[in-house]
């Protein structure tokens, strides 16, 4: 076997750990001795024990001996100390003769020293295997440990002509059940949700993570996002309009809801959202794309997210929280559900609104364009360019 065959076997187990390591990476490691698999593991969790770590105890719980085995890891195993030992020198410990590795440590503090640790040690060190495949798997963990600033995905479902809802608000539902469940399962792999107050005061949504029946695709109800009992809940309202009543505010996940707003806001108002939820007093922005409804800093917003340990942010804001994101060049990737549907009106509501741009050589340019069928819809996923 090949070594791309077993770093892809790493992979495999890396995506098991989707949604649960934040604001540690995904990874995956396979131990391989004589041609055979003596040992597997994956980054459950953040504080728990690293992919090399799980995969050298189940060797051991096998009555595997890893001395002299390969190890196989999509990440370059750290070489610090954190909440758990470093990596390295438990390869050196257990006798590792090859280290093959997908993706370099992205800290550029880091990056490297793992294998200069491990070739002194007299281990072979083989990196770059599938390296742009591991990178991907964390790509919003990538951005935030550079940047410090989380990964933001600014999702959209709409129909062919780009509205997301008519005139009225009226927008359940535009795409299909299986489009839906991929949006949901896209909530399950991110830190934070965020939304316009627009969006709470016409849909009143829970935004929450919500499983779905995988045989069919169809979104499940529970009374609770206990599934993903993390996932913050950002809105953008800066004037404090949220209803006390709304569900991001009255219920049981109400202590996971931030409102943002802005020092213009009613003080009255602010104090009552504040006995309940977080509230964050933002500065205004001075960006000229920004209009009355989202004069939120996002700038100021992220860098404070950041420092949280939000590494990735899914924005499902209405179109002018999309065009502040996108037009204001805070988003690194869009995700664009689209339905066989034409809504039609000029005061239907787009996607992406805003002032827009004044000139063609000012549009937004996507890259890594990829396009998938999810029933009758179509899905975009793309990289915004910066």
């Amino acid at each position: 076997m090949s070594d791309a065959h077993f770093m892809r076997l790493a992979l495999r187990l890396a995506r098991r750990g989707y949604g649960q390591t934040s604001p540690n990476p995904m990874v995956g490691a396979v131990l391989v001795k004589s041609g055979k698999i003596i040992g597997r593991g994956w980054h459950r969790r953040a504080g728990e024990a690293h992919a090399e770590i799980e995969a050298l105890r189940d060797a051991q719980n096998r009555g595997n001996n890893p001395h002299g085995a390969t190890l196989y890891v999509t990440l370059e195993p750290c070489c610090t100390h954190g909440r758990t030992p470093p990596c390295t020198a438990a390869i050196v410990a257990a006798g590792i003769k090859r280290v093959v590795v997908g993706a370099v440590d992205p800290n550029p503090k880091h990056a490297g020293k793992g294998f200069k640790i491990l070739k002194r040690a007299g281990i072979e060190v083989v990196h770059g295997v599938l390296s742009d495949t591991c990178a991907k798997v964390n790509e919003a963990f990538n951005h935030w440990i550079v940047e410090r600033t989380p990964f933001v995905t600014v999702k959209a479902a709409m129909t062919l002509d780009g509205k997301i809802a008519t005139a009225s608000g009226e927008s359940k539902w535009i795409t299909g059940e299986k489009a839906r469940a991929h949006g949901m399962k896209m909530r399950q792999g991110a830190d934070a949700i965020l939304a316009g107050v627009n969006t709470v005061l016409a849909d009143n949504p829970a935004l929450t993570f919500r499983p779905t029946d995988k045989s069919k695709g169809n979104i499940q109800h529970p009374t609770s996002n206990i599934q993903h009992p993390k996932l913050r809940r950002i809105v953008l309202d800066s004037m404090a309009r949220t209803p006390l009543d709304s569900k991001v505010v009255s219920d049981e996940s109400a202590a996971l809801t931030t409102i943002v707003v802005s020092k213009r806001a009613p003080n009255n108002c602010v104090v009552a959202l504040a006995k309940r939820v977080n509230v964050l007093i933002a500065p205004v922005s001075k960006s000229s794309i920004v209009n009355h409804q989202s004069s939120i800093a996002l700038d100021w917003l992220l860098t404070k997210l950041g420092s949280e340990n939000v590494t990735s942010l899914l924005v499902e804001g209405g179109g002018e929280v999309n065009a502040s994101f996108l037009l204001g060049g805070f988003a690194q990737r869009v995700v664009f559900f689209y339905a066989p549907k034409i809504l039609g009106g000029r005061d239907a509501r787009k996607a992406v609104a805003g002032d827009g741009v004044k000139k063609l050589s000012e549009l937004i340019q996507l890259r890594e364009v990829e396009w998938r069928s999810l029933g009758e819809d179509l899905l975009l996923t793309a990289r915004v360019d910066s």
